[in-house]
């Protein structure tokens, strides 16, 4: 069990910046110029230096720093059945509510077709474990605590749910938000098991539900 001395102690919040080489990977793997296995071999030295980073500021609380991620939570789709990467210029002749879609587009001020977003289009379960092999690849360099992050249940079932594809797996959202929960307990189970102390589960929709009136719109990070 984690026990610090410390009043505050010090972990690092969000991604760490990623430098030009693995951008340019994660392009080159994205248009299949490079494979998934290359494309690791780079993140791994981009993770290893963020890890060295923390190691000489004697951070208590350690990161990967999201290096083996594309965003935050379409990662998922590679490590999910029954989820595709889509952009949302592909979504639009399918979303529920096109107005409010185009409403939200306008206010992001990017173009449809670079947003991509992990959709659920059949049953979903786990191919291989989502964030394991992040925490064993920092616990390799150190004997701190290791911190993962992981989507919150709400957001990916906010965002995955697309109603003329995801009823290819699921008669409603809840339903596919049930199996949502699952992989994300199956996860923390293996983190646990592994000897994770923090996981932390990210919920920025959330404020919605304080903020707006309307809770059930589309989300898309």
């Amino acid at each position: 069990m984690y026990k610090s001395n410390q009043l505050f102690p010090v972990t690092q919040v969000g991604s760490w910046p990623r430098s030009r080489t693995l951008l340019k990977a994660l392009r080159d793997k994205q248009k299949d110029r490079i494979t998934a296995e290359e494309f690791h071999k780079i993140a791994d030295q981009e993770a290893k230096r963020c890890v060295q980073y923390q190691l000489e500021a004697d951070v208590d609380i350690l990161v990967e720093g999201e290096h083996h991620r594309d965003n935050f939570y379409s990662f998922l789709t590679d490590r999910l059945n029954g989820t595709q990467l889509m952009s949302l210029a592909k979504m639009l002749d399918t979303i529920e509510n096109k107005e409010s879609f185009e409403e939200m587009l306008d206010t992001l001020d990017v173009p449809a077709s670079s947003i991509k977003n992990p959709t659920c289009v059949g049953k979903l379960s786990r191919k291989e474990p989502l964030t394991l092999h992040e925490f064993k690849f920092v616990k390799s360099f150190t004997d701190k605590p290791v911190k993962i992050t992981l989507p919150g249940p709400y957001l990916l079932t906010r965002s995955m749910w697309v109603g003329a594809y995801s009823k290819n797996g699921y008669n409603n959202k809840l339903e596919m938000a049930d199996d949502i929960v699952s992989i994300l307990r199956e996860e923390l189970c293996d983190l646990r098991d592994a000897g994770c102390e923090f996981v932390q589960f990210d919920e920025p929709v959330l404020t919605e539900i304080v903020m707006s009136e309307d809770c059930d719109r589309r989300t898309f990070m």
